[in-house]
C-alpha cells in the first residue's frame, strides 16, 4: 500500500466493532460502527463495507462547524449529504468511512472546551483514520474526499499520510480569514464589518479580542478565537500544490458559500488536477431547479446528491 505512517500517526489507533466479511450479505453493503482513539479521545465513525475480496475505500471528511458524519448539524442543516454519498459509493463497489469530528456527535464525549479546540487536531484525527484504513487488508486503496473546510483538512492529512487519490468537494481556495470576512461583509453593516476586520487582523497577528459585538458572536466569539487562529494560516491554494497523488476538484455552479473562483484557484495551483464543474449544484452537492430552491438543498434529506459529484468520487477511487 502507498501509505507512509510515522510514529505519531501510529500511536493510539484502536478500531472497534468491525464485522468479518463472511457476515455481510451477498452484494449488500453493510454499515458498521467503528471507533479509534487518538490523542486520548475516542472518535466515532461509520464504515460502509462491501461483500468483496479487495476494494477501494474513501475517507469522507466533513466540513466546518458541528457538521456530523451524515452531513447534518444542529444549526439547521438536514441534507444527509455524506450518508447519501456513502450509500451511492457502495452501490458502485466503493467502501467508505465517515466520522464525527472530535467535538461533534458521538465523538464529543466528554464534551470539549471550545477554547481548547485547535484546527490541527482535526488534521491529526484525519491522519489517524487514514492509518486505520491503510492497515485494513480489505482495502486495495484509500482515497480522501474532503468537503468544504474538510477539503483543506484532507489536503493537510494527505501531506502526512499519502493517499491513493484526493478529492476536493466544494473546497475553498482561500484562507479562512478571507472567507470569514467575506461572510460577514455579506450580512452586516459597514461598522460591524470594520470591527470584524480588526478582530481578524489581530488574530492573524496572534492577538485575541474580548471586545466582540454581539452580532459577531456566531463567528468571532472569544471562545472560538483560538481555533480560528490555528486555522487562518493555512492557504488551500498553497497546500494543494504539495500533493503528489491524483487530485480531482469538484465544484457546483450554484454554491453560494464556495465559488467557482475558489475551484479555479485550486486548479491554477495544481494544473495536473482534474476540475469538474457541476451545473446547478449547491454547497451540499445537491441541485437547485424549477421547484427546488437553494435553501431546500440544505434541509431536505430526500433530495439526491448530484450524480456528477458521485461519479467523480467513484472514478477517482476506482482509478487509484
Amino acid at each position: 500500500m502507498l501509505y507512509r505512517l510515522g510514529r505519531r500517526e501510529a500511536l493510539g489507533l484502536i478500531a472497534a466493532g468491525l464485522v468479518p466479511m463472511a457476515a455481510l450479505g451477498q452484494g449488500v453493503p453493510t454499515e458498521v460502527a467503528v471507533s479509534i482513539v487518538n490523542a486520548g479521545r475516542r472518535l466515532a465513525g461509520t464504515l460502509t463495507l462491501l461483500d468483496a475480496a479487495r476494494y477501494p475505500v474513501v475517507l469522507i471528511i466533513a466540513g466546518s462547524g458541528p457538521t456530523d458524519r451524515d452531513g447534518n448539524n444542529p444549526l439547521g442543516i438536514r441534507a444527509d449529504t455524506y450518508k447519501q454519498l456513502a450509500h451511492a459509493l457502495a452501490r458502485s463497489g466503493v467502501a467508505s468511512l465517515r466520522y464525527d469530528k472530535r467535538y461533534v456527535g458521538a465523538s464529543n464525549v466528554p464534551p470539549l472546551d471550545e477554547s481548547r479546540m485547535h484546527y490541527e487536531d482535526e488534521v491529526e484525527d484525519a491522519v489517524a483514520w487514514m492509518g486505520m484504513l491503510a492497515r485494513d487488508r480489505r482495502f486495495r486503496s484509500v482515497t480522501i474526499a474532503g468537503h468544504s473546510q474538510g477539503s483543506l483538512t484532507g489536503m493537510l492529512a494527505a501531506e502526512r499520510v499519502a493517499p491513493s487519490a484526493f478529492i476536493s468537494l466544494e473546497g475553498p481556495g482561500r484562507d479562512g480569514g478571507t472567507l470569514l470576512l467575506e461572510q460577514v461583509a455579506s450580512r452586516y453593516p459597514l461598522d460591524v464589518v470594520e470591527r470584524a476586520r480588526a478582530i481578524v487582523a489581530g488574530l492573524e497577528d496572534g492577538q485575541t479580542s474580548a471586545d466582540v459585538p454581539r452580532s459577531l458572536y456566531t463567528v468571532l466569539r472569544p471562545s472560538v478565537q483560538p481555533y480560528l487562529m490555528s486555522w487562518f494560516p493555512y492557504d488551500p491554494a498553497r497546500e494543494i500544490a504539495q500533493l503528489r497523488c491524483p487530485v480531482t476538484i469538484v465544484q457546483g455552479t450554484d454554491d453560494t458559500q464556495v465559488l467557482l473562483g475558489d475551484a479555479q484557484a485550486l486548479k491554477d495551483s495544481l494544473p495536473s488536477a482534474q476540475l469538474i464543474i457541476v451545473q446547478g449544484m449547491t454547497h451540499t452537492l445537491k441541485r437547485v431547479g424549477p421547484n427546488i430552491a437553494q435553501i431546500r438543498t440544505y434541509i431536505d434529506p430526500s433530495l439526491p446528491i448530484a450524480p456528477e459529484a458521485v461519479e467523480a468520487v467513484i472514478t477517482a477511487a476506482q482509478s487509484a
